[in-house]
């Protein structure tokens, strides 16, 4: 196996400038090139001009870098550049035209409609169909895209398995195989899944790996069903932890549980504060959170399981089109969330290990950007913390106790003096989830994309139902079935009942009378 590595060295003063590689620099067809520069993006960053030229010369390739660095363009221009779109001269002559020619399998349903976004925009000079599939969609459309022809899909296994047994997804001419953050594929219990749909490639395809860590797991995943790959890395994991450290200017704070939805509604009012995202533990913690900041004025809205995928799309949209700035999230809920201008994240419980919180701060740090990072520190997660911050070496042992009233707080994160928990009326210009568009997914299960097993937010008057609700409305209309029908006593006057209230087996006011 191959090892390519990037290993960055002191610029020399007295050396002439190296001129910016391009995307035109690389064998890569004119509408890919033209098109992502529509979009402003002409030069590769490291990952992809590592893995671009290997990658475009049909090798495996096994590639190593963080989320945010990039990797999408790095395995997705070569993905682009092979296929056989449609209005090409050769496409009438492939043995099944319009059966897919690659696949990306993403572990959540966030990432894989990210990264089929990116190939979309790459692709679309070239009219190559991108197909995203996932749970929690109406089958029929999928369905329905597949029978008529697509070059691309891009799916997370649960879907692509379902499709394949039913026959309405052929991977047989799938020639380049994509499987991304497989590390955390392996976390989330997806690598059976993965061997089988492996299993229904062609055996002679280009399969490229692409993950943040490297675990036995996907080492093995690797050697099994790939060939001669070349590993490579964007950084080491050492300088690419220091990178991202560096970037992110922390702040860590040990804080009382009543304390923290105060102490985070401050922060929220810091000077040139742009996009947020809180990160919590637990789905019910991300519901109570974004409730609480909605209540105190704040367009906030939460991410996480308990939803359902239209309301989780609904979510991300409005934190991209910025009506909401306030995105509360669960880890694997954000795990792909690719959002420009992050500012500021906050950690309003400690993330478990070294690892997710690099994750969690990574998210106001990419491609380049740096930010802030609060971490809130309960009494309990000291012992976790400590941890942490001896792996990552960030000289913060001891986290400062602070409260919603701290100096410190203030001065630190640049918070005005007098500011309170309640965004002023004059502040709340953002238009609220309410503005961004719910769209009916005709999701499985469910109706209206609110939740799961009826939920939308709140229990309303019951709990379960796939209308989010067992009493009220729902057992309102079956009584209404169950009045007479016309001609069997519909229009029979009612019985008056004359009821009594009693007392040990007499009437209520005989006692008193007596």
């Amino acid at each position: 196996m191959t090892d390519v590595s990037d290993a960055p060295t002191e610029p020399q003063a007295d050396t002439a400038a190296v001129p910016e590689p391009t995307f035109a620099d690389f064998p890569i067809h004119a509408d890919i090139v033209a098109a992502l520069a529509e979009h402003g993006i002409t030069s590769p960053f490291p990952i992809q001009a590592m893995t671009l030229p290997v990658a475009l010369g049909g090798h495996d390739i096994i590639g190593q870098a963080k989320t945010g660095t990039g990797k999408t363009l790095g395995f997705g221009i070569p993905i682009l550049n092979r296929v056989v779109a449609p209005g090409d001269e050769t496409f009438a002559d492939l043995p099944q035209a319009g059966k897919p020619q690659a696949l990306a399998v993403a572990p959540t349903r966030e990432l894989a409609v990210q990264v089929a976004g990116d190939l979309e925009r790459a692709g679309s000079r070239r009219g190559i169909r991108v197909l995203t599939v996932y749970g929690g969609r109406a089958y029929e459309p999928q369905v329905e895209a597949l029978r008529r022809g697509v070059e691309v899909v891009v799916g997370t296994p649960g879907r692509l398995i379902d499709l394949a047994q039913q026959g309405h997804l052929d991977l047989g001419n799938a020639r380049i195989v994509v499987l991304d953050e497989a590390d955390e594929m392996l976390d989330l219990g997806f690598l059976p899944d993965v061997e089988k749909i492996l299993a229904m490639t062609p055996a002679g395809r280009q399969t490229m790996l692409f993950s943040a860590t490297m675990p036995g797991a996907v080492v093995t995943l690797a050697r099994r069903y790939m060939n001669q790959p070349t590993h490579i890395r964007a950084m080491g994991d050492d300088q690419e932890n220091a990178h991202t450290v560096k970037a992110v200017q922390q702040f860590v704070y040990r804080a009382h549980a009543m304390d923290k939805v105060e102490m985070l509604a401050r922060m929220l009012q810091a000077e040139d504060r742009g996009l947020t995202i809180v990160f919590s533990r637990t789905k019910r913690t991300a519901a109570k959170v974004a409730d609480d900041l909605v209540e105190r004025g704040f367009a906030a809205a939460a991410i996480h399981g308990d939803l359902g995928q239209g309301a989780r799309e609904q979510a991300l949209r409005a934190f991209r089109n910025g009506k909401v700035d306030v995105l509360v999230a669960t880890d694997v809920a954000a795990r792909g969330i690719d959002v420009e201008n992050v500012t500021h994240v906050i950690n309003y419980q400690c993330p478990e290990d070294e690892k997710t919180y690099l994750h969690r701060i990574g998210r106001t740090a990419r491609a380049g950007n740096t930010g802030t990072a609060v971490t809130f520190v309960d009494w309990d997660d000291l012992h976790r913390w400590g941890m942490i911050n001896k792996v990552l070496d960030l000289g913060i042992p001891e986290p400062m106790e602070t409260y919603s009233s701290s100096p410190h707080l203030y001065s630190d994160l640049d918070i005005p003096e007098g500011t309170k928990g309640r965004l002023p009326r004059a502040q709340r210009t953002r238009e609220g989830l309410e503005a961004e568009v719910l769209e009916d997914l005709g999701e499985t299960g469910k109706s209206g994309g609110r939740g799961r097993g009826g939920r939308d937010g709140g229990r309303g008057p019951g709990r379960g139902g796939r209308d989010g609700a067992r009493g009220g409305q729902a057992r309102g209309e079956r009584s209404e079935d169950r009045s007479p029908r016309s001609g069997e006593g519909a229009d029979r006057p009612r019985r008056n009942r004359n009821r009594r209230r009693t007392r040990g087996g007499r009437p209520a006011g005989e006692g008193a009378q007596g």
